[in-house]
């Protein structure tokens, strides 16, 4: 009998817990991926802590995943073994609902995520339906690609779709996972890039990747440095801090959008006239389907963005984690196997 390495949380709130399983079968419409890497994102705490209803446990986490198929199964016509793919946080959708009847998968009410819904990649294989497959450009290390599946998947889609137009102003709130790709993506769109960052000490980073202006908010009124420059047609919020978030409204500028992509509880509070004059507004964002995957995996090799990573074996997946959440990882954690 096959076996192999599993990193698993055996209920909610409890420690990760390295096992061995059997390798299992790709049922029907579902591959068999040999995971090569997985990055380790902030949002594995909902599995890690069980915050979404109704996830079974034992679990595994991981929904940044850069492997290749190693079976498929039965009905399977489109993907073959010995593929380059992806998964990511869009595991998969019903296709029936309200939602997915327009094509608006994102958000389809049966949503399935991956290492939420199904056990994701902090293993050595995993089972995945084809529908959260992405194809991953042969030239992409496996350990850069994985967090293009979600933190470059998400900053990526978010811009692009944001309305900003080349030469546009677009500043990036936070230098972190999310943050440290949003700057290159913007860079490399044609925005004015400036990056909203806490301290000095992050402005070489920022301009090394490609931001046009740095700005300190310990040190100064960002919002009031970002109308200076004109006014902003676009801020990407990645540091998860609803205060943060709103102290940057003031420095939209007209039909500007604040646009997050950073989850946190607390909440952003704005005069409504904050909105209302200039028309601006604030907007959510999340991730994007395996498609977008692969626009931003195709685009980060055309240009050559990349994420900064600190690599971890499979057998230190708690070490990561913890890594992770400290806040300490510059920038995004990896799971190697």
């Amino acid at each position: 009998m096959a076996t192999m390495q599993v990193v698993q949380v055996p209920k909610p709130g409890a420690d990760f817990e390295l096992v061995e399983r059997e390798l299992p079968e790709p049922g029907s419409g579902h591959v068999r991926i040999r995971v090569q890497a997985c990055g380790v994102c902030h949002s594995d705490v909902v599995t890690k802590e069980g915050l979404f209803p109704g996830i079974a446990y034992p679990r595994v986490p991981g929904h940044e995943v850069a492997g290749v198929i190693d079976e498929v199964g039965a009905g399977v016509q489109d993907w073959k073994q010995g593929e380059r793919v992806g998964v990511g946080w869009h595991g998969g959708q019903d296709g029936t609902c309200p939602a997915c009847r327009r094509g608006d998968f994102v958000n389809c009410a049966n949503l399935k995520v991956c290492g939420i819904s199904y056990d994701g990649g902090y293993q050595e294989f995993m089972v995945a339906p084809v529908e959260a497959l992405a194809r991953m450009p042969a030239s992409l290390d496996a350990a850069e690609a994985a967090p293009l599946m979600c933190a470059g998947l998400t900053t990526f889609n978010a811009l692009r779709h944001s309305g900003a137009l080349p030469s546009d102003l677009v500043a990036i709130q936070g230098i972190g996972g999310l943050g440290h790709l949003g700057i290159q993506f913007a860079k490399k769109f044609g925005y004015r890039v400036a990056a909203v960052g806490r301290g000095p000490e992050n402005a070489v980073l920022a301009k090394k990747l490609g931001a046009d202006v740095y700005i300190d908010s310990v040190a100064t009124d960002a919002a009031a440095e970002l109308q200076k420059l004109g006014g902003a047609r676009v801020i990407l919020a990645t540091a998860p801090s609803g205060k943060s978030m709103s102290a940057l409204v003031g420095g939209l500028g007209a039909n500007g959008t604040l646009l997050v992509v950073g989850a946190e509880m607390d909440p952003i509070e704005v005069p409504p006239n904050q909105l209302l004059f200039g028309k601006k507004r604030i907007q959510g964002w999340l991730a994007g389907i395996p498609t977008d995957s692969e626009d931003t995996l195709r685009f980060a090799a055309m240009t050559g963005i990349r994420p900064m990573i600190e690599q971890y074996p499979l057998a230190k997946a708690a070490e990561g984690y913890a890594r992770m959440m400290s806040g300490k990882a510059a920038f995004r954690v990896v799971l190697t196997m």
